[in-house]
């Protein structure tokens, strides 16, 4: 049997997937936010500008797909934001502060392990188009009442950073390079990135790249008066709405488009991999994709697979959607499947959850399987039901049983 590729997973049971979708459209809905779709294929160029040419999505972990074109490059995407700050361009869409969401596949080509998959599902919020700080705390209270108040979820921590202004962060570089040319003997992989991606060394996870680091300086110590000023008004608007935060010096993401806010969503219940939602605020993004206009945003990613599993111990904890009551009808042999269609046919028109046995061998394992099915009623059609124009009714919790002309079947089963 032909087994499904390294890093990819079947969904069985879409019954928390689908409830952290419907709940999200639901939380969004309160906020304004409106739902679009764009293409999981996307130019390979569009992240390449966006998310850096060094970064690792870009580097090692992009799927791109060949064509008999060779002056098109395509990918499948590894993100959302890039595509719907592309999707706002070239839509022309017209409307600011635009709050938009998606969801649905992303692709990255990793080392697949527990909460890391090469095919993954994300949550995309944006709001593109919203250059006060104050959005920033809106923003991120939304995605916190999302976990603790729609999600029950207890055990997480917010983190948070503040990367100021493109000329602070030159600033910074300028220190934090200057510490790492004293240390010596740098581990390998911090001395490739400190010549490739200055910040991303902090994205380093193994101890001797942490232990090099210790001491370096802290980016918030280099931020402007401008910027020590938002810095200071996000903390305080985020103390107000009663969220409660650790700052993390150390955090600044892994994709070159942010600036300022940046943030995570923690769990140790997640082991390694412990973030299951990140974002910050993204003000430059339109002039790396070429366009003229700088157009301030904020968005964040939520892993929906993260998300599983941190809520599958805690499902009884969540209004669940319950299935609805079944009906199964029975027929005793071929005579009567046609009746037993046709049964089945009226009772789905008036709203009943109607299952047909069509291919059981007898009675006995005919009911066995509405039990395993976990049916409420089952509606048997033998021989002399057929000729007499009636069904027999079971109730598969008490076991009574009751014969009911067929015509006055949808009417008992609206009383039952």
């Amino acid at each position: 049997m032909i087994q499904r590729i390294r890093g990819t997973q079947d969904f069985i049971d879409l019954s928390l997937f689908n409830f952290i979708v419907n709940a999200a459209r639901a939380h969004l809905s309160h906020y304004a936010f409106e739902e679009v779709a764009t293409p999981i294929l996307e130019s390979t160029d569009l992240f390449r500008r966006s998310l850096g040419l060094n970064t690792d999505v870009v580097t090692k972990e992009m799927f791109l797909i060949k064509t008999n074109d060779d002056d098109e490059s395509i990918c499948l995407r590894p993100e959302a934001t890039a595509s719907i700050m592309r999707a706002f361009f070239n839509n022309a869409v017209q409307e600011r502060p635009w709050r938009v969401f998606t969801a649905g596949p992303t692709f990255r080509y990793e080392r697949p392990q527990k909460g890391r998959y090469r095919q993954f599902h994300q949550l995309s919020i944006e709001l593109i188009g919203a250059s006060s700080i104050a959005y920033d705390a809106e923003f991120i209270a939304l995605v916190d009442s999302f976990f603790s108040q729609k999600l029950k979820l207890n055990s997480y921590a917010l983190l948070l950073n503040f990367l100021g202004s493109p000329e602070d962060r030159t600033n910074y570089k300028r220190a934090l390079y200057a510490f790492l040319d004293k240390q010596p003997n740098l581990p390998k992989a911090l001395a490739e990135r400190k010549e490739t991606n200055l910040l991303r060394v902090f994205d380093l996870k193994d101890e001797a790249c942490k232990a090099a680091l210790e001491g370096a300086p802290i980016l918030t110590d280099y931020l402007s008066d401008e910027s020590q000023a938002e810095w200071t008004l996000l903390r305080s608007l985020l103390d107000q709405l009663s969220i409660s935060y650790v700052i993390d010096p150390r955090l600044v993401r892994g994709l070159d488009y942010y600036n300022k806010t940046v943030f995570e969503f923690v769990s140790l219940d997640l082991g390694a991999q412990n973030a299951f939602c990140g974002g910050g605020r993204y003000d430059h993004l339109s002039l790396a994709l070429g366009e003229k206009e700088a157009i301030p945003s904020i968005g964040v990613g939520l892993g929906i697979e993260r998300l599983i599993l941190l809520l599958e111990s805690k499902k009884e904890l969540l209004p669940l959607p319950q299935k609805p009551p079944l009906f199964v009808v029975l027929p005793f042999a071929a005579a009567q499947q046609p009746l037993a269609l046709i049964c089945a046919h009226e009772l789905r028109q008036n709203g009943f959850c109607t299952e047909v046995l069509l291919d059981t061998p007898s009675i006995k394992n005919m009911m066995r399987q509405a039990n395993k099915r976990g049916a409420r009623y089952a509606i048997l059609i033998g021989e002399d039901e057929q000729k007499n124009n009636l069904v027999t009714l079971k109730n598969m919790t008490t076991g009574t049983e009751e014969k009911i002309p067929q015509g006055e079947l949808v009417a008992r089963l609206l009383r039952a």
